[in-house]
């Protein structure tokens, strides 16, 4: 690695998962990080997500294989359905599918505990800052100072200085809207109630389902084998909404009594859906949101990650996928390129076009538009699915959307590593 890599200082704005895979995968580069964090203590909240193989080869390739195996499900099957049970379209996923690295099924919290541990481990408690909400920020030919205040009181905090700054702050990013001060949330136009429940294992024991179509759906899939047999199933419920979305938030409980009648009949051979929402005892409520894509993440010694800089909605296990892969690419390119100010532009550059053609693609159900086909073009039910939907057009959607994201397996089990040591 060049010597003025080490030499650099990096500050990262956001202590969720892309600010704290960007911190792993500066320090594995040698480059040195502080993280800060605007709430005054981390926490395991949210429910569950998908890590996909892209993204598991990175978090691997970090140390953390292992601790992800023994905290997560490897996601054999991801199969859609129609409204009435009726299978459209299943395919192998991680390394049934051939890839060489498995795709995770976890609970959020696990995750982002797994790498604050990592993170605090390896860079030290130190140089992760919580309670530092970011205020303000400016640069000059030389470096980036920032300048916080305490999240809880509102006090002026100390200012910290660095070669470059990160913003991997999230969807409401104060470092994007630094830059973009009249950008507005995206609604979808649906409402998705999120929980987790000890639940029997359905089909592999491994599988993630999504069934119904855009305004009717469910999510399911296991997170966590448990010692009886069961497992933490993650489930979303999704239902289209007229009007404005409330502000997001994890941790928003609302009464499953608000959506659980619309899916009383969703009683399937291979999974009892109203069961599954009866035992759950919490729900969480969050609107599909995402932003428009921007033309720029760069700005001199400043650039976005994560969901700062491509939020996107939950379509096809996408977004903390491709934080942790932004983490990569960019730790990469400040390391094996001698101007700071060229590796952000070439970052950019790199990740920016893919990353708004899957942010616009979601818009359309990316992958999933299979359900919204068949709701469309046989809404009581089919009896061939072919007669409605051929085999071809289904694999070319599923493999298009791979090549996409960029975890189509070939090219992924081919291509070359971002470890610069």
């Amino acid at each position: 690695m060049v010597e003025w890599g080490i030499r650099m200082q990096v500050i990262v704005i956001g202590g969720g998962i892309g600010g704290l895979s960007t911190a792993l995968a500066l320090h594995a580069a040698g480059i040195p990080v502080r993280v800060f964090e605007s709430v005054p203590e981390m926490a395991a909240v949210g429910v569950g997500i998908n890590i996909q193989p892209n993204a598991v080869r990175e978090l691997t390739e970090l140390g953390l294989g292992e601790e992800l195996a023994r905290n997560a499900v490897a996601t054999a099957e991801l199969a859609y359905y129609s409204k009435h049970g009726q299978l459209i379209w299943s395919e192998a996923r991680g390394i049934a599918a051939g890839y060489l690295w498995p795709q995770y099924s976890i609970h959020r919290g696990r995750l982002q505990m797994i790498l604050y541990d990592a993170v605090r481990s390896r860079i030290g408690s130190d140089n992760i800052l919580t309670g530092h909400a970011l205020q303000s920020f400016a640069q000059d030919a030389d470096g980036v100072t920032a300048h916080f205040i305490d999240w809880a009181t509102g006090a002026n905090l100390e200012s910290a200085r660095g070669d470059i700054l990160i913003g991997a702050d999230g969807i409401h990013s104060a470092v994007r809207r630094h830059y973009y001060p009249n950008d507005e949330v995206h609604f979808g136009g649906q409402l998705m109630w999120r929980a987790a429940v000890d639940w029997a294992p359905f089909l592999t024991g491994r599988s993630m389902i999504i069934a119904g179509h855009r305004d009717q759906k469910i999510v399911a899939y296991p997170m966590l084998t448990l010692p009886d047999g069961r497992v933490q199933m993650n489930w979303i419920a999704e239902l289209g909404r007229p009007g404005a979305p409330p502000r997001e938030d994890w941790n928003r409980r609302v009464d499953k009594s608000v959506f659980a009648a619309q899916f009383s009949s969703w009683k399937f051979d291979w999974l009892d859906v109203p069961a599954m929402i009866d035992a759950t005892d919490v729900s969480y409520e969050f609107p599909k949101i995402d932003r428009n894509p921007v033309e720029r993440w760069t700005f001199g010694r400043v650039t976005l990650a994560g969901d700062a800089a491509h939020p996107m909605h939950p379509v096809g296990s996408q977004a903390g996928s491709q934080a942790v892969v932004d983490g990569r690419v960019l730790a990469w390119h400040l390391a094996t390129c001698k101007d700071p100010l060229q590796a952000l532009q070439r970052y950019q550059d790199e990740r920016l076009p893919a990353m708004r053609d899957i942010t616009l693609g979601n818009r359309t159900l990316g992958p999933e538009v299979v359900m919204q086909i068949v709701e469309e073009r046989a809404p009581d039910g089919f009896t061939n699915l072919h007669d409605i939907l051929p085999p071809a057009e289904l694999a070319s959607r599923a493999a298009e959307f791979k090549e996409k994201a960029g975890f189509a397996i070939e090219a992924l089990n081919r291509r070359a590593s971002y470890s610069v040591r």
